[in-house]
C-alpha cells in the first residue's frame, strides 16, 4: 500500500499485481524478463547507411503512370487527402518538389481540406511551404483556404497575417475566417463576434454562408440575444426564406432553450425536407423532450418523408430512454429493409444502445455480432448495456474482448468502465485502467480524473482520490463534487466540509448534486446554521424543484429534529414523487414519530420504491412493530418490487429481537436464495 501511494504521487497508479482477470496487460514478455542486459561500446567509425528515397516509396500504387503524366500524381495526392492520409500525400509532394514537377491549386486545396478535417497544424504548415515553393501563395483561393486552415487549427495569428493580404471587400476571405473560428471548437464566440461586427462596419455584403457560420457560433455559445438580432437582420436582408439558414435558426433556438421559437420557425417552412425534420428531432432530444421526438417522427413519416441515417441515430436512443421497444423494432426493421443504413456504424451503435436500455440484451448482442464493421463505439455501447442491466463482470470483460479484436479503448470506453470497477470494488482492474489512461495520454481529463476519484473512494482508498484531486491542473463542479462525495462515503465528513468551503472560494458555484452532498454533511454533523444558509442558496437558484435536492433538504431538517420545517419543505414541492415521500417518512422516523411515519406510508401520493420499503421497515424495526413490518413486507409484490437482502435482513433482525425465531429462520432461508 505504501509503495502504491508513493507511485501515485508522481502521477502514475500503483503497479498492478498479477491477476487472472487482468483488463490491460503491462507485464513484459518472457524474453524481456530472462534476457540479461547487453552493454556495447560504440565503434569509432560506424556509419549508418541511409536508404535512398525512390519513386517506389512515394508511389506504391501507380508507379508506371507517373513517369508519363503528372495528372496521375495529382490523383494520388487527392486520393490520399480524401482518406486523411496526410503523411502519404506530403511524401508525394516532397518527391515532386525534388523532381521540379509543379502542383496545381486544386490539388493543394484537397490537402488543405484534409488538414482542416484532422486539425493537423504541423502538416498544414508543410503544405503552406509547398504552396510558397510553387509560387501560388498569392492565389486568392488558396490563401483563403489557408486562412480557414490556420483558424480551424487554433493558430489565429498566422490566419490574420494571411487574411490581411487579401482583398477586404470580398466576402470569401471573411467567410473562411468565420468558418475556421467555428470549426476550431475552442468556444471562440467573442472572436467571431468581433469579426462579424468588423464585416458589418466595413460594409461587406454577407451571404448565406456568412450568416450560417455566425448562427452556428451563437448556437454553440447559447447567445440568444445576438441570435435574435441576427434573425431580425435576416428578415431585413431577405435571407429568412433560405432553407440552410432556417435550419440553423431552429438549431440555435433549441440550443438556447427556446423551444417555442424553434417550432415557430419550423412551422413557417413551406416544404420541409429531412434535414429540417432532423434539426427538430435533434433539438427536442437536446432539451430532453422525448415525447415530442416520437410525435415528430410519426408526423414526419405521415408527411411522406423517409428517415435517413441521421434521423435514425437521433430517434433510436430516445426510444431506448422511454423503453418503447416495439417502436424500436419497427425502426430496426426499416434499417434492415434499407440495407445501406444497416452497414453504418452510428446506426448499429444506436440500435445496440436502444435494445440495452430496453433490457433486451439478446437483441443487442444479435445486432452487435451481426455487424461486420463494428468499432470502438459499438463495443462501448454494448459495454454500457451490460453495466445498465447489472451484468458488471461481462462489462469489464468486454474491455479484454475488444482488445483481442484489435480495438483500443478510447476516452468514452474508459469513462464507461470505471464506474463498473467502482461498483465491483475491483481495485486491481481500476489501477490497470488508470495506468492505461496515463499511457494513452487520456489524462489530465477532468471527466476521467473524476471517475478515477470515485472508483478509488468506492474501493476504500480515499488517499488516492485526494492525490488525484490535488494534482488536477483544472477543476470543475464535477471534480469538486467527486472529491466531496469521496470523503463523505468514507466517513471523512469534516474534511468534506473543508472541501466545500474551499469550493465556495473559487469561481465555481455548486450545482444541484453538490448542494445535495453539502446538505447530507450538514445533516450528519448537525450544522443547523450552515444547513439554513444552503437552504437559502437552494431557493435563490430555484433548486427546490429538483426532486433529490428537496428530498435531501427534508431529510436534513429531519436530522436537525425540526419536523415542522421538513413538512413545510415537503408541502412546497410542486410535484411530489417517491423520493420526497420517502424523505418525509425518514424525517418522522428520526424524531420517533413512528405511527405518523406508518400512516404517511399508507397514504403516499406516489408508488413506493425499493428505498421507501427499506426506510419504513427500518422504522418498524426501531419501534418494534412486528405486525406492521410483516404487513408492509407483504405489500411489496403489489408494487412489483422484489425483496432484497437488505429488506430480509431488517425483518429477520426485528423478528429475532421479538422472540419469533422460527419465523426469522424461515425469512433467513428465503433470503439465501437471492
Amino acid at each position: 500500500m505504501e509503495n502504491s501511494v508513493s507511485s501515485l504521487s508522481l502521477g502514475f497508479p500503483p503497479n498492478p499485481t498479477p491477476n487472472i482477470f487482468q483488463v490491460f496487460s503491462f507485464t513484459p514478455s518472457k524474453t524481456q524478463q530472462t534476457r540479461p542486459p547487453r552493454f556495447t561500446t560504440p565503434r569509432k567509425h560506424r556509419t549508418k547507411k541511409v536508404k535512398p528515397f525512390t519513386e517506389k516509396d512515394a508511389f506504391p500504387c501507380s508507379l508506371p503512370l507517373h513517369n508519363k503524366n503528372p495528372i496521375f500524381i495529382y490523383k494520388d495526392i487527392k486520393r490520399f487527402a480524401r482518406q486523411n492520409k496526410l503523411k502519404e500525400a506530403l511524401t508525394i509532394l516532397d518527391y515532386v518538389d525534388q523532381r521540379g514537377i509543379p502542383v496545381d491549386a486544386t490539388t493543394f486545396s484537397s490537402v488543405i481540406a484534409a488538414c482542416i478535417r484532422t486539425k493537423s497544424l504541423a502538416q498544414g504548415r508543410e503544405v503552406h511551404i509547398h504552396i510558397r515553393i510553387n509560387g501560388l501563395e498569392s492565389n486568392v483561393f488558396l490563401r483563403t483556404k489557408l486562412v480557414q486552415m490556420y483558424t480551424s487549427c487554433g493558430s489565429s495569428e498566422e490566419a490574420r497575417k494571411l487574411f490581411d493580404g487579401l482583398p477586404c471587400e470580398s466576402v470569401y476571405p471573411w467567410n473562411a475566417l468565420l468558418r475556421g473560428t467555428v470549426v476550431s471548437g475552442e468556444r471562440q464566440y467573442i472572436e467571431l463576434l468581433k469579426t462579424y461586427a468588423e464585416m458589418r462596419a466595413l460594409g461587406v455584403q454577407l451571404n448565406v454562408y456568412s450568416f450560417s457560420n455566425v448562427i452556428k457560433s451563437f448556437a454553440g455559445a447559447s447567445a440568444f440575444s445576438e441570435g435574435l438580432k441576427t434573425h431580425a437582420l435576416l428578415i431585413k436582408n431577405g435571407f429568412v426564406d433560405n432553407y440552410i439558414l432556417r435550419t440553423s435558426l431552429i438549431d440555435m433556438y433549441f440550443k438556447c432553450g427556446k423551444v417555442r421559437l424553434a417550432c415557430r420557425v419550423f412551422e413557417e417552412i413551406p416544404e420541409r425536407d429531412v434535414v429540417a425534420w432532423g434539426a427538430m428531432l435533434a433539438g427536442f432530444a437536446h432539451n430532453r423532450r422525448q415525447r415530442e421526438v416520437l410525435e415528430y417522427v410519426r408526423w414526419m413519416v405521415k408527411e411522406g418523408v423517409n428517415p435517413n441515417s441521421v434521423v435514425i441515430a437521433i430517434a433510436v436512443p430516445v426510444i431506448g430512454e422511454v423503453c418503447a421497444r416495439r417502436l424500436g423494432q419497427e425502426f430496426h426493421a426499416y434499417v434492415l429493409k434499407t440495407k445501406s443504413y444497416s452497414k453504418q456504424v452510428p446506426v448499429q451503435s444506436a440500435l445496440i444502445d436502444m435494445y440495452c436500455k430496453c433490457g433486451d440484451m439478446i437483441s443487442a448482442r444479435r445486432v452487435f455480432y451481426g455487424s461486420k464493421e463494428r468499432n470502438v463505439v459499438c463495443w462501448t455501447a454494448l459495454m454500457a448495456g451490460y453495466a445498465v442491466n447489472g451484468k458488471l463482470e461481462q462489462a469489464l470483460r468486454s474491455t479484454i474482448w475488444m482488445q483481442q479484436e484489435g480495438f483500443k479503448p478510447d476516452v468514452v470506453t474508459i469513462a464507461t468502465v470505471l464506474p463498473v470497477c467502482a461498483q465491483l470494488r475491483a481495485l486491481e482492474q481500476g489501477r490497470q485502467i488508470h495506468a492505461y489512461a496515463l499511457k494513452r495520454w487520456f489524462l489530465p481529463n477532468v471527466s476521467i480524473t473524476s471517475q478515477l476519484m470515485m472508483m478509488y473512494s468506492k474501493c476504500g482508498v480515499v488517499e488516492y482520490s485526494r492525490r488525484l484531486f490535488d494534482n488536477m491542473e483544472e477543476r470543475n463542479v464535477i471534480s469538486w463534487t467527486a472529491m466531496i462525495d469521496s470523503l463523505i462515503k468514507n466517513g471523512h465528513l469534516c474534511e468534506a466540509l473543508g472541501v466545500m468551503r474551499s469550493m465556495q472560494l473559487t469561481k465555481y458555484r455548486p450545482d444541484s448534486v453538490a448542494i445535495a452532498r453539502m446538505l447530507s454533511v450538514c445533516g450528519e454533523l448537525k450544522l443547523v446554521k450552515l444547513g439554513k444558509e444552503i437552504h437559502g442558496q437552494i431557493l435563490k437558484k430555484d433548486f427546490a424543484s429538483v426532486p433529490f435536492v428537496s428530498a435531501e433538504l427534508i431529510n436534513t431538517y429531519g436530522l436537525f429534529g425540526d419536523v415542522n420545517k421538513a413538512k413545510l419543505v415537503f408541502n412546497a414541492v410542486p410535484v411530489k414523487d417517491s423520493i420526497t415521500w420517502t424523505a418525509l417518512i425518514k424525517a418522522y422516523g428520526y424524531n420517533e414519530l413512528y405511527h405518523d411515519a406508518i400512516g404517511l406510508f399508507y397514504h403516499m401520493g406516489a408508488s413506493p420504491n425499493h428505498f421507501t420499503f427499506a426506510a419504513i421497515l427500518s422504522i418498524c424495526d426501531r419501534a418494534g412493530f412486528v405486525d406492521d413490518a410483516c404487513r408492509i413486507f407483504n405489500l411489496m409484490p403489489k408494487y412489483k418490487i422484489e425483496a432484497s437482502k437488505e429488506h430480509f435482513a431488517i425483518l429477520v433482525q426485528l423478528l429475532t429481537r421479538n422472540g419469533q425465531l422460527e419465523k426469522a429462520q424461515r425469512f433467513e432461508q428465503m433470503s439465501s436464495f437471492l
